[in-house]
């Protein structure tokens, strides 16, 4: 544990930010696997459903740095070939 009074606040917005990060990655990769259970179970308009929910929650993880663009442009792209492939 820190001594020093800007560091002792340091740990606690860390552990705060932790937090939120851990939060929004798992809802993150819930939203990612119900789009893939619903393309299993080929239910096209309930994937398209949850492919926007998980486009959205993609988009969120970018802007607050969770994540790097190419993996949301590529997670999106592997969701949506999964969804047009259900006929």
């Amino acid at each position: 544990m820190p001594n020093i009074k800007s560091q002792k606040k340091r740990v606690l917005t860390n552990n705060k930010r932790n937090a939120s990060n851990s939060s929004a990655r798992t809802e993150l990769k819930t939203a990612i696997k119900n789009v893939i259970a619903a393309v299993d179970a080929n239910d096209k308009e309930a994937a398209v459903k949850a492919y926007n929910v998980a486009s959205s929650k993609l988009d969120k993880a970018i802007t607050s740095g969770l994540h790097h663009k190419n993996f949301a442009a590529r997670q999106k792209a592997r969701l949506s070939n999964a969804i047009n492939k259900i006929a």
